[in-house]
């Protein structure tokens, strides 16, 4: 028999890959953070003989989610300023508060309120993008979750660094020091179209191209930015990102809810993926990503909560259903996005925005065991005829009840290993006191 470390067994496994199938009464094996056995649960107990066994007769096993796109430290912020379009959002509320609050010290303590947040509800794997990437990381590291720590650009000053010069010093050293790491690694992460300048996205489209990371970038976010780029730029951030060669398979793109016809055969056409943000962008009234039109073209997508300043929670099972529902109502078509292809999008479509679709994003012999197990012993998951459609329409986050992250389990029976809640609460709740002076001092200053 093969010695493994564990031997999970579950009422139902969802691998997402081969799409849409649920086995019946299987079992994980890991061995060194990695899936090496995937069988009936009979089988597997000839087979292998674990140092450990959970047994999970009640539950689905699927591989955990993937959040595509997040500003994770901005957990800090939750319901700051609400109700509000856009640009209004950012220019009058967000960024003066992040001018007077956003320090080391703020990443750290909001990373790890995000990184709980997220374990918790099944989320093993971001792409977070955010000032002190460097500082992230080593949360992210600390707590055991796997992260894509995006290097931010700007052409304006931040506590983090005053130009465009100095972001990208400070990425390019940060992207050395994450070569390797078995859980972080970087991509560049340059905000806007509208917040940075042509010749910062040429010498990171030159960086990126010698380092292989990919680029996670916000784009077609709302009519407003597509018309100022007209206006600035005489073509669409599209078009302008496309003249500057960051229109390819590398490329995340954030949002995308004001899309042409010839721009979603051109997104397909070079393997651009989308990272699909439907609650945020309802909330923030930014318009309809057109999931419809892009999954009929073949565009890859990934599902992101985007941060909780603008959505208000990082919980990746409501943005599937969300973005199911919505998909449907927009194009008029109830098969347009079914669970299968919303389960799809935020497990393996997120791990290709990240670049690491050959390691997780689904349930096979080989990948790492980033892993979630969903209680389905709940009144509002019974009966159970298809599971894989309970977990987009009914199941709910508050229904995990194990998480495991390379094999290291971060989420027992519905608790979270490693993290102090009660901490947790106090910090937060002493950086909401400098949030609502840092909010009252600018609307002074602008009275």
């Amino acid at each position: 028999m093969q010695v493994v470390d564990q031997l999970i067994e579950a009422r139902w496994v969802v691998p997402v890959q081969p799409r849409g199938v649920v086995l019946d009464d299987h079992a994980v094996a890991i061995a060194d953070g990695n899936i090496v056995g995937l069988m009936p649960i009979d089988q597997a107990r000839a087979q292998f003989q674990p140092r450990q066994v959970t047994v999970l007769d009640q539950h689905v096993l699927m591989p955990g989610l993937v959040n595509a796109h997040c500003h994770a430290a901005m957990s800090l912020m939750r319901g700051i300023a609400d109700d509000l379009p856009l640009m209004t959002w950012l220019n009058e509320h967000i960024w003066p508060a992040e001018g007077a609050l956003v320090s080391a010290a703020f990443v750290a303590d909001g990373v790890e309120l995000a990184v709980a947040e997220m374990l918790a509800g099944g989320i093993t794997a971001v792409n977070d993008m955010y000032f002190f990437p460097d500082v992230a990381a080593g949360v992210y590291r600390r707590l055991g979750m796997r992260a894509a720590v995006g290097l931010i650009v700007l052409e304006f000053p931040t506590p983090y660094a005053r130009n465009a010069d100095e972001y990208l010093a400070k990425g390019l050293a940060l992207a050395d020091q994450l070569k390797g790491d078995a859980l972080v690694h970087a991509c560049f992460a340059p905000h806007a179209p509208y917040t940075v300048s042509d010749d910062s996205f040429k010498r990171i489209r030159t960086y990126a191209d010698q380092l292989g990371l990919r680029v996670h970038v916000h784009l077609h976010e709302t009519a407003f930015e597509v018309e100022e780029s007209r206006k600035l730029h005489n073509e669409r951030p599209l078009a302008r990102l496309k003249r500057l060669g960051f229109i390819g398979p590398d490329l995340t793109a954030v949002h995308m809810t004001q899309l042409t016809p010839g721009e979603i055969e051109d997104v397909a056409r070079h393997g651009v993926i989308v990272a699909h943000c439907p609650e945020s962008n309802l909330k923030l009234a930014s318009g309809f990503c057109p999931v419809g039109d892009l999954l009929k073209a073949g565009v890859g997508l990934a599902i992101g909560t985007d941060g909780v300043a603008s959505n208000n929670d990082l919980d990746l099972f409501g943005e599937m259903r969300t973005a199911a529902l919505l998909a449907k109502g927009v194009s008029a078509d109830p098969a347009v996005m079914d669970a299968a292809t919303a389960l799809e999008a935020a497990t393996l479509g997120g791990a290709r925005a990240i670049g690491l679709e050959d390691r997780i994003g689904s349930i096979e012999i080989g990948k790492a065991a980033d892993l979630v197990a969903v209680d389905f012993q709940r009144l509002h998951l019974a009966p159970v005829f298809n599971p894989l459609s309970h977990l987009v329409y009914a199941a709910s986050r508050h229904d995990v009840s194990d998480v495991w992250v390379a094999g290291q389990q971060r989420v027992r029976a519905g608790e979270l290993l490693g993290v102090d809640r009660e901490k947790l609460m106090a910090t937060a709740a002493r950086w909401a006191l400098q949030a609502q002076a840092a909010v009252r001092a600018g609307q002074a200053r602008n009275a």
